[in-house]
Order: structure tokens, then C-alpha cells, then sequence
């Protein structure tokens, strides 16, 4: 893979040369990333985990790298050559790809040397953003048509750059889709590759007739035609059906048409009649163009007849919400005797104030219909007893607190990377998008619905909130008495 060590903000190096200076580089922390709620956000599906691993266990600073960063005249030789041999040692938690999360919550969280963990910020939010983002917008657009057909990504050619594009591809199968056009994701991630003609392959001959008849005696077995490169009921789908019966006549079954324009919902009911009525009821069609999970639920409203949908700018770009807004903080200091001393970030806005501590996360299950009842973070050490009722709490609004009964907790945290080495195995693309969705499928309509959708419950244990009170009680008190001396 090509070296990234330098995918990183100044400031990382900045302070870890500092920490350097200050002999507290070796100094133990737990960082934990995770993102924030806005208008947008939902639920996500969590995406980016075995890219941002293979970073991390590969950090190289190669000479090219170490005299650029002498270059800028802000580090000393003996921090450049740490740098050198500077190998990430630590442990990393997470949940799994595929896993629906909530805002909030500790997605990953780095347990390592103090310069590892800051350094590693950048490049983790980098990565884990983008494809978390890309496939929770994935996970709106194939739930937006019920069920009905499936969804392809078509979205390189708007992807912001060829990594991006690549990486999209990849996270929006994690999200639901279940193939993409992108061949380099196609090859790379070994997921289904799929495509056939541009207008510019009807343009190039002289009739719309013999375009698709040259084109489908290339492709007899997958004989699916664009049809609105002229006019799409006039001639597209009549050239369409001619070229389908000269190819049944063969012994062939025609695929369908692609629909990229117009009035999708009129046109693809005009465009089934005819071709049912023409004999071809298997044939199927495809629509693309400008396609995104409300455009789907609003064609589906109309009755429009699809039965798969290419979607591309609006999923690989997520043009609703550009950015997911994810962020790493520092929650514990780890002591010489393996004790933590939790760290909290305070601010005016009490939904930026952090969670402190080294930190589990539970997602809790009604016994009874297996459904999610609520998510619930604990500080590590402590144990759920699933016998007896559990009071949870609010992490902003303090005084609200709710109690469960009857319930089966399971942790959503897994140990991915141990003392610097890979202990997990990372399953192949498709399953992880069967995981998602069945992950999915044990979380309540009212919490995935696009229009007013309910705010799932991302709570505290009781030892965490108490935690979180006490210390941020104590943080004011001080601030009041050192203004006093």
C-alpha cells in the first residue's frame, strides 16, 4: 500500500514533539472517536475500520518523509530519529463495520503511548468519517425502496478524487447496495461490478435500432438498453422491443431498459405497459439519474414500475450532510500502576461536553422480542447483571433516567488490535453488508424513518453519570476558587 504516514494535521507533530520534549511521550491514554448529533443524523453504519487499521499498523517514516519534516526547522534530530522506528504499540477497541451506531457513543477507542494515540487522530477521523458517512447514506437510499429492487453505486465519475471514489464504493455496500460500476473497488474489495452502455454508444451508429442491435449481439445474455438517449416512448423503448424479440427468437432472455431521465415515475409505467404487453413481463427496468432516498420514496409513492436503481452523485458525495462530524478526545490517563485517571472536556454547549473514563458500550436487547431498547455506556470495568432492573441516564440532560427490565445486554466493542497487533479478522465486504442489515432489522422503524424519526437512547450507567457529575462539579468549584486567590 502506499505510504500515508504523513496523512496527518501539523499540530499532531507539533505536540508530539513537544510531549517529546517534555519526556511524556511514553506516557499511557485512552482516546475515544466518536460523533456528535445534528438534523441529519439518525442512526449511522459505522464503516472505515479494517482502511483505518491498515494505517495504523503501518506507520513508515522513510527518509523522503523525515527530510521533508526537517525541512520545516521545527524539530530537533533526536525527535526525528523516534520518529524512525516509530511503531503504533497499542490496543484499539471498536464496533464492528456494518453495525448501526448512534451519536455519542465510542465507536473506537485507542489505548496507547501518548504520542501514538494523538498522532493517529487525523488519519482515523479521515477515514472512519468518510466511510461512515458514505455508507449511512447508502443505508437511507436502499432502505427508501423497501425492499423493492436493488441499488447500484454509480458515483465515481462525482466522487471528490479516485480515493474517495474507491473508498465510497466500498462503504456504500456496507451500507446496503449490492454492487457498484467501479471496477478498481470492484477488483480491490472483490464486490459485484456492473454496467452497460452510455448514450454516447446509441450516438456513435447510425439509428437508435442499430445501436441496439450491435449492442446486444455483443451482450445476447445481458441485453439491457439505455432507451432515452432521443425520445423514450416514441423510439427508445420500440427500438427496445424489436431488438428483444430478434434476441428471444434466438433463445435469449433481454435484461431491460435503463431509464437517466425525464419523469421517471410517468415514463417506467408507460414503459412496463409496453413491454408487458409486448411479451417481455421478465424484462426489467433500471432508472439512474440525480437519485437519492426521497426522489426513490417519492417515485415509489407515484407507483412508479422499478425494479433497480442506479444512484450516484447524491450517495458518493452524501450531498445532504457533506462531512459526519466525527471527533476524538482524550477520556483517561492510564497510571504507572494500570489505575486511569478519567479526563473530561467541558464546554457552554453540554452536548460538546465529553464522557470521561475508559469506557464499554452495551447495546440492550428486549428479551422477549429481541428488539433494541437502548444503547448504554459503562466505565470498563463495570459488569451488567441482566437479572436484576438497570437504571440508565441521560448523558446531557441529567436529570432524566429510565429503567429496564427483562433485557439482554451485548457488548458492541470488540478488541481489534492488541500490544500493536491485529487480532481480529476482517470479514469479506458482503458479509459485513448482510451483518448491517440484519443489525438493522433489530432496531425499531421509529428509529430509521426519514420524516421525524424518534431519538434512540444513547445512556449512562449510574457509576459513568455519577462519574461525569462529580467531576465536572469539581472543575467548576476549582475554577471558582483559583478567580478567589
Amino acid at each position: 500500500m502506499r505510504n500515508l504516514t504523513l496523512l496527518t494535521d501539523l499540530y499532531q507533530l507539533t505536540m508530539g514533539y513537544g510531549f517529546f520534549r517534555q519526556n511524556k511521550h511514553e506516557d499511557e491514554v485512552v482516546f475515544d472517536l466518536f460523533f456528535r448529533r445534528n438534523k441529519l443524523i439518525t442512526y449511522s453504519i459505522a464503516a472505515g475500520l479494517e482502511q483505518a487499521m491498515a494505517y495504523l499498523l503501518n506507520w513508515r517514516f522513510d527518509e523522503d518523509d523525515i527530510a521533508y519534516l526537517r525541512s520545516l526547522k521545527l524539530f530537533n534530530e533526536d525527535f526525528l530519529e523516534y520518529l524512525k522506528n516509530m511503531k503504533f504499540t497499542g490496543d484499539v477497541y471498536a464496533v464492528k463495520e456494518g453495525e448501526p451506531v448512534f451519536p455519542g457513543e465510542p465507536i473506537l477507542t485507542v489505548r496507547a503511548p501518548l504520542i501514538q494515540a494523538q498522532f493517529a487522530e487525523t488519519a482515523l477521523l479521515n477515514i472512519i468519517n468518510h466511510q461512515t458517512l458514505i455508507a449511512t447514506k447508502s443505508s437511507k437510499i436502499c432502505r427508501a425502496t423497501g425492499g423493492k429492487g436493488v441499488v447500484m453505486e454509480f458515483g465515481l465519475r462525482r466522487a471528490q478524487g479516485p480515493d474517495a471514489g474507491i473508498s465510497g464504493a466500498r462503504a456504500a455496500i456496507i451500507g446496503g447496495c449490492h454492487s457498484t460500476s467501479n471496477v478498481i473497488a470492484g477488483e480491490k474489495f472483490d464486490i459485484p461490478v456492473v454496467g452497460t452502455m452510455a448514450h454516447s454508444w446509441v450516438m456513435g451508429y447510425p439509428s437508435e435500432y442499430e445501436a441496439f442491435k450491435a449492442y446486444a449481439e455483443a451482450y445476447p445474455d445481458n441485453c439491457l438498453l439505455l432507451v432515452d438517449t432521443y425520445d423514450t416512448l416514441r423510439s427508445g423503448v420500440p427500438n427496445a422491443i424489436k431488438v428483444f424479440k430478434e434476441l428471444k427468437a434466438k433463445g435469449y432472455t433481454p435484461r431491460g431498459i435503463r431509464l437517466d431521465s425525464g419523469d421517471l415515475a410517468y415514463l417506467s409505467k408507460k414503459s412496463r405497459k409496453m413491454l408487458d404487453e409486448a411479451g417481455f413481463p421478465e424484462a426489467k427496468i433500471c432508472v439512474s439519474g440525480d437519485l437519492d432516498e426521497r426522489s426513490i420514496s417519492s417515485l415509489l409513492q407515484q407507483g412508479a414500475k422499478i425494479d433497480s436503481w442506479g444512484v450516484g452523485t447524491r450517495l458518493i458525495t452524501s450531498e445532504d450532510l457533506p462531512a459526519l462530524g466525527g471527533v476524538y478526545k482524550m477520556s483517561a490517563l492510564v497510571n504507572e500502576d494500570g489505575t486511569m485517571t478519567p479526563k473530561i472536556k467541558l464546554s457552554d454547549n453540554t452536548e460538546k461536553i465529553t464522557n470521561p473514563g475508559f469506557k464499554n458500550l452495551y447495546r440492550l436487547y428486549d428479551k422477549e422480542n429481541g428488539m433494541a431498547i437502548a444503547d448504554l455506556i459503562t466505565l470498563k470495568e463495570e459488569e451488567i447483571d441482566e437479572e436484576k432492573p438497570l437504571t440508565i441516564f441521560h448523558p446531557i440532560e441529567t436529570w432524566r433516567k429510565h429503567e429496564v427490565e427483562n433485557f439482554r445486554a451485548e457488548p458492541l466493542l470488540h478488541t481489534i488490535v492488541e500490544k500493536g497487533k491485529l487480532v481480529y479478522k476482517f470479514p469479506p465486504l458482503m458479509q459485513i453488508r448482510e451483518f448491517s442489515k440484519n443489525e438493522l432489522s433489530k432496531l425499531w422503524e421509529e428509529y430509521l424513518r426519514l420524516d421525524m424519526p424518534q431519538v434512540y437512547k444513547v445512556d449512562l450507567s449510574k457509576k459513568l453519570h455519577t462519574l461525569k457529575i462529580e467531576m465536572i462539579d469539581a472543575i467548576h468549584a476549582k475554577a471558582k476558587k483559583d478567580l478567589k486567590e
